[in-house]
């Protein structure tokens, strides 16, 4: 069976990993389901989606530069009405200490791409 982008197969998922799921389809051929392509909300855990010998419904993507069959879930269902797009996650806030050991190391060595030491000391040779 020649598998071409676009085609809708039905697999039964035979290995579970924290960035996807292996889906085998007919003819023995397996395809990975990434993690970004199980739902349209935010998936933490596969295994809160998908278990080891679940029959799933997969879409074909294509392939990638070494041959293997991108697959997705995602893609089959429709996306929720309403629901804003995942926003980007922020990155957590440096503690006042760090940000001040920080403005001091800077401070004496004069800061980013700076000479460093005390102005108007002695040369190396």
């Amino acid at each position: 069976m020649e598998l071409e982008a676009g085609s809708v197969v039905e697999g039964r998922v035979v290995r579970v990993t924290d960035f996807g799921a292996f889906v085998e389809l007919p003819g023995g051929e397996q395809g990975l389901v990434h993690i970004s392509q199980i739902a349209h909300e935010f998936v933490r855990n596969v295994r809160d989606f998908l278990n080891e010998g679940d029959i799933v419904q997969v879409m074909v993507k294509g392939r990638d530069a070494k041959g293997r069959l991108d697959l997705s879930i995602k893609d089959l269902t429709p996306a929720p009405e309403g629901a804003p797009p995942p926003r980007p996650r922020r990155l957590p806030k440096q503690s006042p200490e760090f940000e001040n050991k920080l403005k001091s190391f800077l401070r004496g060595t004069g800061g980013f791409g700076g000479k460093g030491g005390k102005k108007g000391g002695k040369k190396k040779r």
